[in-house]
């Protein structure tokens, strides 16, 4: 097994957040973060480099556009064994991704907010998050996805008794959580847009 060396940390719910960076720290996994997961990491002491520093590109259109960059897809997605993948990492200049760590906004609670408008749920869709969960969770192989913060204990567990590492089970269950958890979300707002049809500005 092949110990995490990287993990981005991406975090709506930061339950338990900090002892799991901490851990991570403690291994020596480089961590970056988004802007509001790293405020709160950094007040706990635990350096992480913002995202947009390690893609070389800042947020564009009010944060529409964050993590949509190929350095940081193409370091989780990449197939570790597979000589031309390594090479056109190496290419580019990019690394290997390990693990992502990253829950969201709860949409069930944002529709549920008092006089909020279809434009301002749609607004708070998450794209780059869930983003990052489908490419970490399809490269499970390789790669780890917590979406749970009920998990951390798990992959701190690991972690200790494989020298940094999580176990070819652990990663392919947490990818089916991760997926399970893109189908809630995707399924939540498919239901919205069709409860909200004829209240939309088509103008």
């Amino acid at each position: 097994m092949t110990p995490i060396r990287r993990a981005i940390i991406s975090c709506h719910d930061k339950t338990g957040l900090v002892g799991l960076a901490q851990l991570l720290t403690e291994f020596g996994v480089e961590l970056i973060s988004t802007a509001g997961t790293l405020r709160a990491l950094e007040e706990a002491g635990i350096h992480t480099l913002n995202m947009a520093d390690f893609a070389g590109v800042e947020e564009m259109m009010d944060g529409r556009v964050k993590s949509l960059h190929a350095k940081i897809h193409a370091g989780l997605l990449g197939i570790r064994d597979n000589k031309l993948h390594a090479e056109q990492l190496q290419a580019h200049g990019y690394e290997w991704i390990d693990l992502v760590v990253a829950n969201l906004h709860p949409v069930e609670a944002l529709i549920a907010q008092p006089g909020i408008t279809p434009e301002e749920v749609v607004e708070q869709i998450d794209i780059g998050g869930m983003s990052m969960i489908r490419s970490a969770a399809k490269n499970f192989r390789y790669v780890a996805a917590v979406v749970n913060p009920e998990r951390y204990s798990t992959v701190m567990h690991e972690m200790r008794a494989h020298n940094g590492a999580l176990t070819f089970e652990t990663r392919h269950r947490l990818a089916q959580e991760a997926f399970a958890c893109a189908a809630r979300y995707d399924q939540t707002i498919a239901e919205y847009l069709k409860s909200t049809q004829l209240a939309w500005n088509r103008e």
